[in-house]
């Protein structure tokens, strides 16, 4: 090959280069300068090298930075990103988060990104208040007053993301639950079912005066009781299964003591028959021991007979009445 053509190879080479480095890495630079944020060349190129997409990184720097954020460096966001973090959305959350005056830094807000949270959310939360209902749709708190009625209630919980608490703090499930619990409780130590329907907000007092949002991601606002239905008669019933519970006590106890009265029955009937069996050996005794003649003897018959025609005749009236 002649050093014309290999000069011309190397030409179209170097102008192909170029042109790559223009479409993908010449413009990132240079929107990067315009915006007033100086990234060199040679960074955006190394990006590309540690698998790390420097539009990304980009846009990324130039949203903080315009924002006011100047303290986000480049490190910082490809660290970031390197460790598995949504970039774009804790930069999202730290622009809201200085509009709205919340305080929340750079390391902080890349903790919680890292932890699973949804940072940009959590800050939209700090700022407009959400509402739970507690419990979900369709269900109720059931809970039973001191004169024994059950209130079916259901209640709207106002709350806001406290930052400080996001990391490690419990969830929604812990408010639903703690709130539930909380209910329950005000409603058990009332004295009517009445007192909880006249006035609502008493309960949501005392159920708000507990602390609930203690160690939980969130800040409680406001409780709010939605809806209250009467129930079943909870003392009523229980009342009536104790007493149906005493009444089967009582037939137990009664048909033991019928048992041993049959018994005790039983057992005088064989004392006295085993006594009359012994009649006929006392009569014939006092015979020979001349304490009973004969005149005796049949008069004791006569007696015997007589009581049992009495007896016949006692029984023939019964059946006629």
């Amino acid at each position: 090959m002649d050093p014309i053509s290999l000069i011309f190879i190397l030409s179209i080479g170097a102008a192909s280069l170029l042109a790559l480095l223009s479409a993908r890495y010449i413009s990132l630079w240079f929107q990067a300068v315009v915006s007033g944020t100086h990234i060199s060349l040679f960074n955006i190129i190394g990006m590309s090298l540690r698998k790390i997409p420097p539009r990304l990184i980009v846009s990324a720097r130039i949203n903080s930075f315009k924002a006011g954020l100047k303290n986000i460096t480049v490190n910082d966001l490809e660290t970031h990103y390197l460790a598995g973090g949504k970039v774009l959305d804790v930069v999202r959350a730290l622009i809201a988060a200085d509009k709205a005056n919340i305080p929340l830094d750079w390391r902080q807000a890349t903790a919680i990104d890292l932890a699973g949270r949804d940072i940009f959310d959590a800050v939209r939360t700090s700022v407009n208040p959400k509402v739970i209902d507690c419990p979900d749709r369709g269900h109720y708190i059931l809970a039973v007053a001191k004169n024994g009625i059950e209130l079916k209630v259901r209640a709207r919980v106002t709350v806001r993301t406290n930052i400080k608490q996001l990391v490690g703090g419990a969830t929604e499930e812990t408010i639903i639950a703690r709130v539930g619990e909380g209910i329950v409780n005000a409603i058990g130590a009332s004295e009517t079912h009445q007192s909880v329907m006249a006035s609502p907000q008493k309960i949501s007092k005392l159920v708000l005066e507990k602390g609930l949002d203690a160690q939980t991601a969130f800040e409680i606002l406001s409780i709010d009781i939605a809806d209250i239905t009467i129930g079943d008669n909870i003392g009523a019933r229980l009342r009536a299964d104790q007493a149906e519970s005493d009444m089967r006590v009582a037939r137990a106890m009664a048909e033991e003591r019928r048992a041993m009265a049959v018994a005790l029955e039983q057992e005088n009937v064989a004392k006295v028959r085993e006594a009359e069996a012994q009649i006929p050996q006392a009569i014939a005794h006092a015979f020979m021991k001349g304490y009973l003649g004969v005149l005796d003897y049949q008069k004791y018959q006569n007696i015997k007979a007589d009581t049992a025609m009495r007896e016949a005749i006692a029984r023939t009236d019964d059946v006629k009445v």
